[in-house]
């Protein structure tokens, strides 16, 4: 191997290993400023933006864990930390939401409403940019509590979501589940942002709330940091800078 690509290659690990253990703080201001500049030859001009989406919010809690929390509030940590990785490495991150709430329009009653002008909200915002992909992070659950592991959801209306679903898939296997057997799962208007999203898109279910070994890792910070680092990895293969 030549110097060149042995220094390319350390300069890369070095910036995963400062992304990873950075997660922990949402302000990185500091840190941007000892982040490599370049990482292998990655021409950061070119990436794609990143649109992240926690799903739910404020009075949609989404699903519930075995132990009565909410999903909302996981989606959101998770996403968060994703958002400041993501932009430590030189990626344009949006965000449909950053804190606790939905965003429906000013003035609209009644959850049914409000859910509704979310969506097309959130949806507004995921089409908002061209050159982009779209990330929205959930969380599952099932009336039996044996099952458990991430699984990609996507739609057949951009033919490079399929694509980012599988690396998706494939970076959980590698970095945290490895012995997930779960396929990816082509869906259709039922999941209404990830099929009429223009970009590629993907609708990750990082785990299951409702067994409980999962569920009570997914409420740690340190998992759901690993959870974010996961899902970096995998957007990095996507765009092939892993």
């Amino acid at each position: 191997m030549s110097k060149t690509k042995i220094v390319g290659t350390m300069i890369l690990v070095v910036g995963y290993l400062l992304v990873f253990f950075a997660a922990d703080n949402y302000n990185f201001s500091l840190f941007n400023d000892v982040m490599p500049t370049s990482s292998a030859g990655v021409d950061r001009g070119r990436l794609p933006a990143v649109i992240l989406d926690a799903g739910h919010g404020g009075a949609d809690g989404g699903c519930v864990s075995y132990n009565g929390v909410p999903e909302k509030n996981i989606n959101l940590d998770i996403m968060l930390r994703l958002k400041c990785m993501l932009e430590a490495y030189g990626y344009e991150v949006i965000v449909t939401r950053d804190k606790d709430v939905s965003i429906h329009d000013e003035g609209v009653t009644g959850l049914g409403a409000q859910k509704k002008s979310d969506m097309k909200n959130r949806l507004d915002i995921m089409n908002s940019r061209e050159n982009a992909i779209v990330i929205s992070i959930h969380q599952n659950q099932f009336t039996d509590p044996k099952y458990s592991g991430a699984q990609m959801f996507y739609s057949a209306t951009n033919p490079e979501s399929e694509r980012l679903a599988s690396a998706m898939q494939q970076a959980f296997v590698n970095e945290l589940q490895p012995d997930n057997k779960r396929e990816t799962k082509l869906s259709g208007k039922e999941l209404y942002l990830i099929y009429f999203a223009k970009a590629p898109s993907v609708m990750i279910e990082c785990g299951f709330l409702s067994n409980p070994q999962e569920a009570d890792l997914l409420q740690t910070e340190d998992y759901r940091k690993k959870v974010a680092f996961t899902i970096f990895k995998g957007i990095n293969e996507y765009c092939g800078v892993a």
